[in-house]
């Protein structure tokens, strides 16, 4: 074993009774455990190299400017470290001692197969879209989840997972174009949530029921989701993150429906909650961060005419979203574009239309096609104009090519037709 890896494991293992780091552990706030390393003498280049990241990222974690949520990182800590499973929320690592009171357990317990499983398929999904990977995440509900749900012996947590699977199929079924399947999921996610007692999932799942009513033009049935949500997580422990993502799910209901103050103050309040300390994380729940805020703010905005703030906010939403999320990333610039071509500023627009024409072609989002496709019919009107002209013929080359990459997944439209 290498000496430093082991010296390192022998300073844990004097602070496994610390007030500080079982603090770290139980909000697994690991910035807060490296700073804690850190300040006992462990550099930060053993602590990157012990859990496999680079320095940079370790400086993120260390100065909040992000949070581990990967399971698979929590599991290499652990590991790394030798603090005990338990601690971080995890199943008994294999290295841990089997006493008389701690009988031999599986290395992953069912809900830790869960958690695993939805994690790969987030971050599968921000990366290639949701079209492709609907079928995976029913099969594991159908084959994995489902079954325990009859077992006289289930716990609450396997309800939790299966309402936290059943929303992010209903999320897959909406980015394939299936907006009612995608209806038919949430409203089966959000009995499954309450029936485990998961105030924080319910509230989350009621926040996605108010985007799903915005994207088909129910504004009152948004705002009435978003009502629920709030009501949910305030029965709940307070998770800023999940508070914020409702109050701009509101805002944009309510701006949608030109109650434009109540809008604007529902906004300001998203940023100020979303500022607020976490008091609690949650392992189901999608992060909703200062990116995505970005992204709903520049979408209020313009429905309140606000059009300079909003392009602030969409070029916020823009630099903020890392490459590994193409959606998000397709989805900001297409508001960006909107929003030039709102304020006539047709080259800002034509240049980051040719950025979006960049995004991968197998991209399995329909979502994404749609908007695109709102974008067109935006610049149609000043196809006089020779830069707009010369991009709408490329982008039609390259919708026609993207068309036949996603034909497998293309719902048919009623005349049997998917253009």
């Amino acid at each position: 074993m290498d000496r430093h890896i082991a010296d390192t494991r022998e300073i844990v293992a004097g602070l496994l009774d610390d007030a500080r780091l079982l603090a770290a552990c139980r909000d697994r706030d690991m910035g807060a455990l490296f700073r804690l390393l850190n300040h006992r003498g462990v550099s930060t280049r053993r602590i990157a190299a012990a859990v496999d990241i680079t320095q940079g990222r370790l400086y993120d974690y260390m100065n909040g400017r992000s949070r581990v949520e990967k399971l698979s990182l929590f599991e290499q800590i652990s590991d790394a470290f030798h603090i005990p499973g338990h601690l971080l929320g995890l199943a008994r690592r294999p290295w841990e001692p089997v006493t008389e009171a701690q009988p031999q357990q599986p290395q992953r317990s069912p809900d830790g197969e869960d958690l695993a499983a939805m994690d790969a398929f987030r971050v599968a999904d921000r990366q290639t879209g949701g079209g492709r990977l609907y079928g995976a995440v029913v099969r594991h509900l159908h084959d994995r989840v489902g079954p325990r749900l009859v077992d006289a012996s289930t716990g609450p947590e396997v309800f939790a997972a299966a309402g936290a699977l059943t929303e992010m199929a209903g999320w897959m079924a909406h980015d394939s174009g299936q907006d009612d399947l995608a209806l038919r999921h949430f409203a089966r996610a959000l009995p499954l949530a309450r029936t485990s007692g998961d105030l924080p999932l319910a509230a989350h799942i009621a926040a996605s029921s108010s985007h799903l009513a915005l994207q088909t033009g129910d504004a009152a049935g948004a705002a009435r989701w978003a009502h629920v949500g709030l009501n949910l997580a305030g029965q709940g422990p307070r998770i800023p993150s999940l508070v914020a993502r409702l109050q701009t799910m509101q805002a944009r209901a309510l701006a949608a429906g030109r109650q434009l103050t109540p809008a604007r103050q529902a906004l300001d309040e998203a940023h100020r909650t979303l500022d607020a300390p976490a008091v609690s994380e949650h392992p189901w729940l999608s992060p909703f961060d200062t990116a995505a805020l970005a992204s709903e703010s520049a979408l209020v905005l313009c429905d309140l005419e606000q059009l300079e703030e909003a392009l602030a906010h969409a070029k916020d939403a823009v630099r903020l979203r890392e490459s590994g999320r193409a959606r998000s990333l397709a989805l900001s610039r297409i508001t960006l574009a909107a929003i030039h071509v709102q304020r006539l500023d047709l080259d800002a627009a034509v240049a980051v239309g040719h950025d979006l024409l960049t995004t991968s072609p197998t991209l399995g989002s329909i979502r994404v096609i749609q908007q695109l496709d709102g974008l067109r019919r935006l610049l149609e009107p000043y196809k006089g104009y020779g830069l707009v002209r010369e991009y709408l013929v490329r982008f039609d080359d390259a919708r026609t090519a993207r068309m036949l990459l996603l034909a497998d997944i293309i719902p048919p439209s009623p005349g049997g037709t998917t253009s």
